[in-house]
């Protein structure tokens, strides 16, 4: 498992479900502390309570906020906390699971449920992409991501597919791997590194609210090369490891961690 990552700070945004929870347990795993931000109301709290227990049985200090992610106040006192609470010590991973966005078509059509409006495309917009940015500009104005951070955001095929009723989501996840490929430009000399993971299709509760959601499993796990779909424990695998000092010179990418199922027929 190696120590390099023992005693050292992680934070997540989306930390309570689908691949924000699997990462914040392996990175435990590993020996890193998880500050985590969720939004979860009281049918679902007992989903944070779970991450935070597993946390802390693998020996890891837990600081979770129950906030909006997506709010300018609530992130701005999140990372103030933060700042006071790790005792100088820098923010070492930086994981983006923001799975907050509107499954509607961009044009209404026999069938559907309407189609999105104005607000609805910028709050999606908003949440899955340009949060992003404003936590990356408030972490490193706080001095919490330094040289060695590794920055993280979750992205899919959706760039370069069509979904029935992904529209709005995927212009999102188009936004997101171009902020991160400036924001690592940016960052280079700090030493900061940004990357996307595009992930297969995973059974997560956001995958399960995209309409004919199962379908789309199946044709995964028939199109896969191993057999089965992606698991959120993939996912987390590939970010402990690249949270590693070996992977400093992968910065700007978008990583397919998807056992090789978007370019097999």
């Amino acid at each position: 498992m190696g120590l390099e990552l023992q005693g050292k700070w992680a934070l997540i945004l989306g930390a309570s479900s689908g691949f924000g929870a699997a990462t914040a347990r392996e990175l435990a795993r590993h020996g890193m502390n998880i500050a985590g931000v969720h939004l979860d109301r009281r049918a679902t709290l007992p989903l944070a309570e779970a991450v935070i227990h597993d946390v802390q049985a693998a020996g890891g200090s837990a600081r979770f906020f129950n906030v909006n992610a997506a709010d300018d106040e609530k992130r701005r006192d999140v990372i103030g906390r933060l700042g006071s609470e790790l005792g100088g010590a820098p923010v070492t991973t930086l994981m983006h699971s923001l799975a907050f966005g509107t499954l509607l078509p961009l044009v209404a059509h026999e069938g559907s449920e309407g189609q999105v409006s104005r607000a609805q495309l910028e709050m999606t917009m908003d949440v899955m992409a340009h949060s992003l940015v404003y936590w990356v500009q408030d972490l490193v104005g706080a001095g919490l991501l330094r040289s060695g951070s590794r920055v993280f955001v979750m992205t899919s095929a959706g760039p370069t597919r069509v979904w029935p009723y992904y529209g709005v989501v995927a212009a999102a996840k188009a936004a997101v791997e171009c902020h991160v490929r400036y924001l690592a430009a940016e960052l280079g000399r700090a030493g900061i590194t940004v990357n996307a993971i595009r992930a297969g299709i995973t059974d997560t509760p956001a995958v399960r609210r995209i309409p004919g959601w199962d379908r789309l499993l199946d044709a995964a796990r028939a199109q896969n090369p191993s057999g089965r779909a992606t698991a959120p424990e993939d996912v987390a695998r590939v970010i402990a490891l690249l949270s590693r000092s070996e992977a400093q010179w992968l910065t700007g990418d978008v990583v397919g961690v998807d056992g090789g199922e978007l370019y097999t027929v």
